[in-house]
């Protein structure tokens, strides 16, 4: 710890001399970060839990609960199946999202209730077959 500002002096003086000794002595030396630019979140809005927000990211943490992460998967995999270029992947993306659903539905993570059911299979593909004729019949008729 550095010692206390003697009466009398300026502190602007001070800190610089304490800064001045820390470099003689190599204090600043090897210090992460050097060389390196500036974050680009530098001059956004102060958020108080940026050092969180930024451990989690570094350690690969999801910030939404288990429940609530697959739900919005389970959005994500209708979005893609919907999207599909054919029936057969339509079912793998069902079938796959449907699995992780019956997993939370039957052992029940802590935080909010999942409210989400598996998905009709059936009923998605025949969704998919009218999308897809809709979508070929407005490109007919752009045509």
């Amino acid at each position: 710890m550095t010692e206390r500002k003697p009466p009398g002096v300026p502190f602007e003086s001070w800190v610089d001399k304490q800064i001045r000794d820390a470099q003689g002595r190599g204090e600043f030396e090897g210090l992460p970060g050097v060389g390196e630019p500036l974050p680009a979140d530098l001059y956004s809005t102060y958020d108080e839990l940026w050092w969180v927000k930024r451990k989690m990211a570094r350690e690969g943490l999801a910030v939404l609960p288990p429940a609530l992460a697959l739900r919005k998967e389970a959005e994500d995999a209708l979005a893609a199946a919907y999207a599909a270029p054919s029936e057969r992947a339509v079912r793998q993306i069902i079938t796959e999202v449907n699995v992780k659903i019956r997993d939370m539905m039957f052992k029940p993570p802590p935080g909010p209730p999942l409210g989400k059911k598996p998905y009709d299979v059936d009923e998605v593909v025949q969704e998919w077959r009218r999308l897809r004729a809709a979508a070929k019949d407005a490109r007919v008729t752009d045509a």
